[in-house]
């Protein structure tokens, strides 16, 4: 009998059903069509590929721009009984030539590969000998020069096409709007492949926007809701990195630095430490997370506005890659938009290329200042259009509360008139609320008839509402004169009264904590603090099987498989291969272990009344049958009827456990119960009532049904 797609996903992925899309894409592949595949991060694209790869014969070729990530995805293969190896530059010319023995000899299902490797010395030579079945370019969005992530070495792929005509070539990226979608099959020369655009909706990321102030208190207590979660926080400048993990190391918290200025082993190490779970917090450029597929990064903080929503959406989506609610913030200040856009003005980009530039950090000043649903903005961006609020970002949350803030805005405005348009945002609020530095002084500003008359609200008060005004066109800056405030129509009609003007309240970060703290639950149900000690006590575990192993933990089990499992607390092979990610290899490597660890957990936490775990009895009875105890003792040391105990047994055998059944039951007794039943066509489903009364009642129902479940086996 053939194997289907349905039977690979579940023996080596674990998984019941695919996710929306991957079912049709996988078709389109086995009938040799090319493809480009746009899903999330996270959002399983790697299925679309690698059952293909495991279903046909020969080998799929899959082109890679990350190092790390390879290493990553070949030991998640090779942990579900997948052959796969990868060939790049960080393999010595021995282990090199090993891979390509593989490939040759047909022991390989996936090669990952990078593209400069693709294209150096006579690897397509090899490739024709290797009978490819499928080329999988991911993170195809770098063939385009449209695209955030653009590298020169992917316009060669063009070639793969004209080199191998008849191989299928499927396209994968997490990120791509409409023109970099169009450019990608232009590129690769697949101009008429079918396009799937899954949904770029990750309900699981909670979305959130914080006020660019006091950004380490705000970080401090963020980490501290989140304890023993891996989480990564992304700064635009290599000394940022440093100085926000100095200032959490002090604090603290375990966390670690990493950009690309440091050296490579410093880097590989700091990584390494992260996917083993031994540093929970990386604070890094987006030099980091590229590379890594760690399942369990339970959070993402920008403490820095990425340049656009391709980016952002990118580093967020390292968040929950294994569908487990994580968290995501972002600060924002007007400093991040004239640090971005300087950034831009002095590249040495063309005007195009700039204007491109500027337009896209628009689109991601707009989703940061949004006050309404910015899961609706974010995936507007990639064309995706949603008729309701998300109800998981800070906005849905907590609606914004505007109101009439003309008179503010016109007392603001006021100051840069008098001031002759040449002050920045720090003077202004100087001026505003009467402080007599000497800047001030030297400049004469507290003789202004402005000086002092915003007195009544905070720095921080005054630095959000000139943030929203100049954010909302009342205001302009001239980035080319030191940053200073200029009018402009708008700003006049303000002050002539001739337009209103709205503003979103102010709150106070002690205030929002608050308000987090009385939303918070107050004390968790008994069932949740018993599933949450659990999770620990499997993390643990698994951590203790992954460094044994010297592979990442998630490489075991993610995160996600594992808190079903402390939901579950399965207690039988049959009862742990419903739970999500386990597939027979799973099983077979960790199954038994991680039961034992669950069954130990019951037996320290049950209550006598009490039951932590569905089944424990059965395992009770078993353990007792292990040590060789017969029926009738087990049943006298459980103060349990013979009948049950061997309903237990029956139980046991059917959820995958060594009894055996046969001898159990005398022979003669046996033979005379299935010559009744085959007289009167009852099968073990069957009411077995008229079977007991047709054998006078001297057998008991327990030995019935043994014996129907032996005759049954047999059959």
């Amino acid at each position: 009998m053939s194997i289907t797609k349905e039977d690979v996903l579940k023996k080596y992925f674990g998984y019941d059903s695919f996710r929306p899309q991957q079912s049709e894409i996988i078709d389109t592949v086995m009938h040799n069509q090319d493809c480009l595949v746009l899903m999330p991060t996270g959002g399983g694209k790697s299925v679309c590929f690698q059952i293909p790869a495991i279903l046909r014969p020969g080998l799929t070729v899959v082109i890679s721009p990350l190092i790390a990530l390879m290493k990553d995805q070949v030991e998640a293969l090779r942990g579900n009984g997948v052959n796969a190896a990868f060939l790049n530059s960080s393999l010595s010319s021995a282990e090199q030539d090993q891979v390509m023995w593989q490939a040759k000899i047909g022991e390989l299902k996936l090669l990952y590969i990078a593209p400069e490797r693709l294209f150096s010395g006579n690897t397509f030579d090899f490739l024709r000998e290797w009978n490819v079945n499928l080329f999988a370019i991911d993170e195809s969005h770098c063939i385009s020069s449209w695209g955030h992530d653009f590298r020169p070495e992917y316009r060669q792929l063009s070639s793969l096409k004209q080199r191998f005509p008849n191989v299928p070539v499927i396209a994968l990226t997490a990120t791509a709007d409409r023109v970099t979608r169009r450019d990608i099959l232009k590129q690769l020369g697949i101009e008429h492949a079918e396009t799937f655009v899954a949904s770029f909706d990750r309900p699981n990321l909670s979305l959130s926007v914080l006020p660019g102030r006091k950004r380490i208190p705000q970080i401090q207590s963020f980490i501290k809701k989140h304890e023993n979660q891996a989480g990564i926080i992304y700064c635009l400048s290599r000394k940022g990195t440093e100085t926000v993990a100095a200032s959490l190391q002090k604090a603290g918290f375990k966390a670690e630095f990493y950009h690309a200025g440091l050296p490579s082993e410093k880097r590989s190490k700091v990584q390494e430490q992260f996917l083993k779970d031994d540093i929970q917090i990386i604070v890094a450029t987006i030099a980091f997370g590229m590379g890594i597929d760690k399942s369990n990064v339970r959070w993402v903080i920008h403490y820095n506005l990425p340049s656009n929503v391709e980016s952002f959406y990118q580093e967020i989506g390292r968040a929950g890659r294994d569908g487990s609610a994580s968290d995501t913030a972002l600060f924002y200040s007007y400093m991040d938009i004239i640090t971005r856009q300087d950034m831009i003005n002095n590249s040495e980009q063309s005007e195009e290329q700039k204007e491109l530039l500027h337009a896209k950090l628009n689109r991601m000043k707009q989703y940061a200042e949004a006050d309404i649903c910015r899961r609706r903005i974010l995936l507007s961006y990639f064309n995706e259009a949603v008729e309701q609020d998300c109800g998981n970002c800070d906005v849905c949350q907590n609606p914004r509360t505007r109101f009439d803030a003309t008179i503010i805005a016109q007392k603001a405005l006021s100051a840069i008139v008098r001031t002759d348009q040449k002050i920045a945002m720090g003077m202004l609020i100087d001026i505003l609320r009467g402080s007599r530095n000497r800047a001030i002084l030297q400049h004469g500003y507290d003789r202004l008839p402005t000086f002092g008359v915003g007195h009544d609200l905070r720095g921080e008060e005054w630095a959000e509402y000139l943030s929203q005004l100049l954010n909302s066109g009342a205001m302009d800056i001239a980035y080319d004169e030191a940053h200073s405030f200029k009018l402009n129509p708008f700003s006049r009609q303000i002050l002539k009264g001739e337009r209103k003007v709205e503003l979103v309240k102010f709150i106070p970060l002690a205030e929002r904590k608050a308000r987090e703290e009385e939303l918070a639950p107050k004390e968790k149900p008994k069932q949740e603090i018993i599933r949450d000690a659990l999770f620990e006590k499997l993390r643990t575990l698994r951590k203790q099987i992954a460094d044994s192993l010297g592979v990442p933990p998630y490489v075991v089990f993610s995160d996600a498989t594992l808190s079903e499992m402390a939901q579950k607390k399965p207690v039988s092979e049959a009862q742990m291969k419903t739970v999500s990610g386990i597939g027979a290899e799973k099983f077979r490597r960790y199954g038994e272990t991680f039961i034992n660890e669950i069954v130990a957990f019951a037996r320290e936490n049950t209550q006598p009344g009490t039951r932590v775990v569905k089944g424990l009895t059965y395992i009770e009875t078993l353990d007792l049958y292990k040590a060789g105890y017969s029926v009738k003792v087990i049943g006298e040391k459980r103060d349990l009827n013979p009948m049950t105990i061997l309903s237990h047994l029956i139980k046991l055998k059917e959820d995958g456990h060594q009894i055996d059944l046969k001898a159990l039951i005398d022979d003669k007794s046996y033979q005379t119960i299935i010559k009744a039943a085959q007289e009167m066509s009852i099968r073990k489903a069957d009411p077995i009532k008229p079977l007991f009364e047709l054998l006078n009642e001297v057998y008991d129902y327990g030995q019935i049904k043994l014996a129907l479940t032996i005759m049954e086996e047999e059959m």
